[in-house]
């Protein structure tokens, strides 16, 4: 056990140093050598676990994609809301979701199957926007699927303006801002006054979403 324990450690910490090197240089520039001295381990070590730097970014994207879940909420469009906003705090505070999307945005990665965290991204709020749907949350032009695909797109449009002009200081706020104009045009208004949506909003979910519940 300990040393599935340590093997584990390992590959945890190959994956964070090689989410900064990735993060900082991108994914061309970046080197095993560079990845190595970061994360302080023998190359036998690292080629343990992952056999080339392609299968390293695969393994930073596959953890970005590992996405912590908003709290259940009886509002869909609430839950849609509280999921976008977990995911721009996460960006601003956790180094392995900030390389996995760089990765994700990377032109020059061309040989990285880069879908996934699109794919993943738009079923989740695909999911919650049929729900929302069956609740009457929205109003009745909406397609969802349409919806998720035009969120993820902007999303992570305002992501990289926030990561280019302010490494993500002002990211909260630009997606308030976003949600504030798009919500109006999917869902009715009696909906949109009960909702809550701020800059310190992803903060408030992320501490939900990370405390234990109480056992009884």
């Amino acid at each position: 056990m300990a040393k599935q324990d340590r093997a584990l450690r390992t590959r945890q910490a190959v994956l964070e140093a090689a989410a900064v090197v990735f993060e900082e240089r991108g994914y061309q520039a970046a080197t095993i050598t560079d990845i190595l001295q970061k994360a302080g381990v023998t190359k036998g070590a690292l080629y343990f676990h992952f056999k080339s730097k392609e299968h390293l970014a695969q393994g930073v994207l596959a953890e970005q994609d590992q996405l912590l879940a908003a709290p259940t909420r009886t509002c869909k469009i609430q839950q849609v809301i509280d999921t976008i906003c977990l995911q721009a705090y996460r960006l601003q505070t956790e180094p392995m979701v900030r390389a996995g999307v760089s990765l994700t945005l990377d032109q020059k990665a061309t040989e990285l199957d880069r879908s996934g965290p699109f794919l993943r991204w738009t079923q989740v709020l695909h999911h919650l926007l049929e729900q929302s749907h069956q609740r009457g949350e929205l109003l009745p032009h909406v397609n969802p699927t349409e919806t998720a695909e035009v969120l993820v797109g902007a999303f992570a449009g305002i992501q990289a303006m926030a990561q280019t002009l302010t490494r993500y200081h002002d990211l909260p706020q630009r997606i308030t801002t976003l949600l504030h104009h798009i919500l109006p045009t999917i869902t009715h208004p009696s909906t949109l006054i009960t909702l809550t949506l701020t800059p310190e909003h992803g903060a408030t979910i992320h501490t939900q979403a990370t405390t234990p519940t109480p056992q009884p």
